[in-house]
C-alpha cells in the first residue's frame, strides 16, 4: 500500500489474501515469547570493496566455490573465499547491458543482456573475460521495460531465457509486446539455435529448474491479479496476452489468439487485435472470469502450481532455487523464493496431484537491507542473497547489497509440509505438537478465495469463503495433524490460519502459523470416519469471554486512541507493500510520510485514500497509485493515525 504513487513495477491493485482472520482458541500465557524467524537463520553482511555498488541482477557460485556476480550497471565480478571474512573482489568484465542473470556452464558464464544471451570466457586465465560471444540475439523495441531474464541451464545443457513486455502508450501499465518473443520464454540451444517455449509472461524475473522441469515467477500486474509460481510447459500460455501477438509465426508452439482469447473474457476489457477495445452494448449482468474459467475453454492455459498472494508472500516475486539435502535443516527438497520489493524470502512446498503439480506457501525470512533479486547456494550451505532496488523501491531502505542467509542448526517449529486429501489437508511439523490445542477445533481457521482474470492492475481477493473444520486427527507421535473441512473448492487457495497451535515441548507456537495451498486438484480416496476424529472446540467459552470484555465503559470508549510509534507500525508498512514507495522522511517514489502529514488530512480522510487514492491530490510524481480496497479496516487505521502523529 502507498499513499499517493507507486512504484511501475509493481503498481499493486490490492492486497492479495485479504483480511488475515485471528482463530478463536484461547491462547495460553507464555513464560517467554515464541521464537522468531531471526532466532534460526541469520542475516549475514558480506563486505564489498568501498565504492562499488553490487546492484545484483545475477549471481552463481562456480565449482571451486567462488562466487559469480553480475549486476544491472553491466559488470561481472569474481568473488574468492565468498563466505569469509575477508572475500575478494575482481571485476572480470565491465560495460554490458544490464545484466539480469548468471550461470556457469563448462568453463564459461552466460548472461542475459537486454538483447541477447552472451558467453563470457577467460580464454588465457588471466582472470579477466577476453571472450564475448552472442550465443543468441533478439528483438528490442527500446523501451525501458523490456527486461530479459535468465539463463536457467536445462537438464540436457540448453538454456531458457525470458523476456519482459513493453507498457502501453494510451494505457502506462499496459503489456504490450511490440517485438517477437517480448512475453516469451526462449528455449537456445548452445549452439544458438532458438525455439519459442511459452507465452503469456508479463514480468517473469525469477526461473528455476525444479527436479528437471522448467519453473518461474510473476508479478502481479495487468491479466495477473497475483504473483505465483507457474510450471512452464512446452506450448502453454499463462495468462497475459501480449505474447500471443506472434502465435500466427510458423514456429509458435502456441496457436491460441488474441480474438479467441477477447472474445471469452469480460465485455469491458475486449479488445481487437491490434489491442483497441471494443465497446460492449450491455455489461450490467457480466460476471467476472478467472484464469481457471479460461483453461475451460482453451486447455493450453497452465495455471500457477502455488499462487503467492499479493502483500502477503511478496509483492514483486524473484529467484527460485530448490533447497538441497543437508541444507536448512528439515525443508531439504522444498523451494525458496525471493521476493524485490519486500525484501524477503518465501518457502514453498510442492506435490503432483493427478499429474499436476500444486502445494502449500510460508514466509521463510525477512529484513534483508534490500529488494531480495538473486538467490545462490554457497558450498558451506549458507545461502549468498543478491540485492537491487534502484527505480524499483524495496522494504529494505539499501538500494543494493549482497548478503547471507545462515541456518544455526536449531530446528524452528513451523509447519514442514502441507498436502491436499479428499476431505482437507494433512500437515506434517518440524516438532511435535501439543495434542491439547491441536484437537481443538477453534486452534484452526480456514478460508478460500481466488483472483479476477482481466487487464486491471492486480485484484483483489474475490469468492472468499470462510470454510467449516469438521474434526482432526493428530498423530501418536504429534508430529501429523489431519484437518478435515467442508467446503474445499478445487482451483482455489486456501488459506489455513494455526494460531492456535502450540508446540509439546515450551508450547511456542509456530513461527509461521499462516500457509496459503493452491487447490487445483481434489485427490481421489477414502475420507476419515468421524470416530477418529476430535470435534471439541473451545470457541464458545472464547466467544462468551470476548463478549464480555466488550463491555467498556462510555468514558474508556471516549479516550483518544494513542498514536503507534514507528517501530510498532514498521511491520504494517513492509505487510501492505507501504515501503516500497514510501520513505518515513523522504520523496521515494511516492511521497514521504512526513510530506503527506503536512497536508492535515483527518483520519478518516486518510483512510478512505488508502482505499480509493486520488492522484490529481499529487501532481508531482509520474506514477499514480492503484486502490488498496482490501487493507483491513483496523490496519488502516493504525497506519493512518500514525501518519498523522508526523505532523
Amino acid at each position: 500500500m502507498r499513499i499517493m504513487k507507486m512504484n511501475y513495477k509493481r503498481l499493486t491493485a490490492g492486497i492479495a489474501a485479504g483480511m488475515l482472520m485471528m482463530t478463536t482458541a484461547i491462547q495460553p500465557i507464555q513464560a517467554q515469547e515464541s521464537p522468531k524467524e531471526e532466532d534460526f537463520f541469520r542475516i549475514a553482511r558480506i563486505s564489498s570493496p568501498e565504492g562499488t555498488l553490487l546492484e545484483v541482477g545475477g549471481l552463481c557460485t562456480l565449482p571451486n566455490g567462488d562466487l559469480g556476480i553480475a549486476t544491472r550497471r553491466g559488470d561481472i565480478f569474481i568473488v574468492e573465499n565468498p563466505t569469509s571474512r575477508q572475500p575478494y573482489f575482481r571485476k572480470v568484465a565491465s560495460g554490458l547491458h544490464e545484466v539480469l542473470g548468471l550461470v556457469w556452464k563448462d568453463g564459461s558464464l552466460y548472461c542475459a543482456q537486454r538483447g541477447e544471451l552472451t558467453k563470457l570466457t577467460d580464454t588465457d586465465m588471466d582472470g579477466k573475460i577476453d571472450r564475448f560471444e552472442t550465443v543468441y540475439a533478439w528483438p528490442l523495441s527500446g523501451h525501458y521495460h523490456e527486461y530479459s531474464f535468465g539463463p536457467v541451464v536445462a537438464p540436457d545443457g540448453s538454456f531458457f531465457v525470458s523476456g519482459n513486455v513493453a507498457f502501453g502508450n494510451e494505457e502506462w501499465w499496459r503489456g504490450e509486446s511490440r517485438v517477437p518473443w517480448r512475453g516469451w520464454m526462449m528455449h537456445i540451444s548452445e549452439d544458438g539455435k532458438m525455439e519459442p517455449w511459452a507465452t503469456g509472461f508479463r514480468s517473469p524475473c525469477g526461473l528455476g529448474i525444479i527436479d528437471g522441469e522448467l519453473f518461474y515467477t510473476e508479478n502481479q500486474g495487468d491479466w495477473m491479479g497475483s504473483g505465483a509460481l507457474v510450471h512452464v510447459k512446452k506450448g502453454s500460455f499463462v495468462g497475459h496476452p501480449a505474447g500471443l501477438r506472434w502465435t500466427n509465426l510458423p514456429n509458435s508452439p502456441v496457436k491460441l489468439t488474441t480474438e479467441q482469447l477477447y472474445s471469452k473474457v469480460d465485455p469491458r476489457y475486449r479488445r481487437d487485435a491490434n489491442g483497441r477495445a471494443i465497446k460492449p452494448e450491455n455489461v450490467e449482468n457480466e460476471k467476472f472470469v478467472t484464469l481457471f474459467d479460461m483453461k475451460q475453454y482453451f486447455p493450453e492455459v497452465q495455471l500457477p502450481a502455488v499462487w503467492l498472494p499479493h502483500g502477503v508472500l511478496g509483492v514483486s516475486n524473484s529467484q527460485v532455487v530448490t533447497i538441497p539435502e543437508g541444507v536448512f535443516g528439515p525443508f531439504a527438497k522444498q523451494v525458496l523464493v525471493g521476493d524485490q520489493g519486500q525484501s524477503k524470502i518465501m518457502r514453498v512446498f510442492l506435490e503432483k496431484v493427478n499429474g499436476e503439480y500444486q502445494g502449500a506457501a510460508w514466509d521463510f525470512r525477512s529484513g534483508f537491507q534490500s529488494g531480495v533479486l538473486r538467490l545462490a547456494w554457497a558450498k558451506d550451505g549458507s545461502l549468498f542473497v543478491g540485492e537491487t532496488n534502484r527505480g524499483w523501491g524495496s522494504a529494505g531502505d539499501a538500494n543494493q547489497g549482497l548478503q547471507r542467509l545462515v541456518w544455526n542448526n536449531r530446528v524452528p517449529f513451523e509447519m514442514r509440509t502441507v498436502s491436499a486429501r479428499p476431505d482437507g489437508f494433512e500437515i506434517t511439523f518440524t516438532q511435535p505438537v501439543d495434542k491439547k490445542y491441536a484437537e481443538d477445533l477453534a486452534a484452526y481457521h480456514v478460508e478460500s478465495f481466488t483472483y479476477k482474470y482481466h487487464p486491471v492492475y492486480g485484484s483483489p481477493t474475490v469468492n472468499t469463503e470462510n470454510l467449516t473444520v469438521k474434526g482432526v486427527k493428530v498423530s501418536a507421535d504429534g508430529m501429523t495433524v489431519r484437518v478435515v473441512i467442508n467446503g474445499m473448492r478445487r482451483y482455489y487457495i486456501h488459506k489455513l490460519a494455526l494460531t492456535g497451535i502450540r508446540s509439546q515441548e515450551g508450547s511456542y507456537s509456530l513461527v509461521h502459523p499462516d500457509v496459503y495451498y493452491t487447490l487445483n486438484n481434489i485427490p481421489e480416496g477414502a475420507s476419515l470416519p468421524a470416530s477418529e476424529l476430535s470435534t471439541r472446540s473451545s470457541a464458545k467459552a472464547v466467544a462468551a469471554e470476548t463478549k464480555a470484555a466488550a463491555g467498556k465503559t462510555e468514558a474508556a470508549k471516549a479516550e483518544p486512541a494513542k498514536a503507534p510509534t514507528y517501530a510498532q507500525i514498521q511491520p504494517l508498512l513492509n505487510k501492505h507493500t507501504c515501503s516500497s514507495c514510501h520513505n518515513p522522511d523522504k520523496k521515494q517514489v511516492g511521497p514521504g510520510f512526513k510530506e503527506v502529514a503536512k497536508r492535515n488530512y483527518t483520519v478518516a480522510k486518510i483512510m478512505a485514500l488508502i482505499k480509493n487514492p486520488k492522484p490529481e491530490n499529487w501532481p508531482g510524481y509520474a506514477t499514480p497509485m492503484p486502490p488498496f480496497p482490501q487493507v483491513p479496516q483496523a490496519d488502516a487505521m493504525k497506519i493512518a493515525q500514525w501518519i498523522n502523529s508526523l505532523k
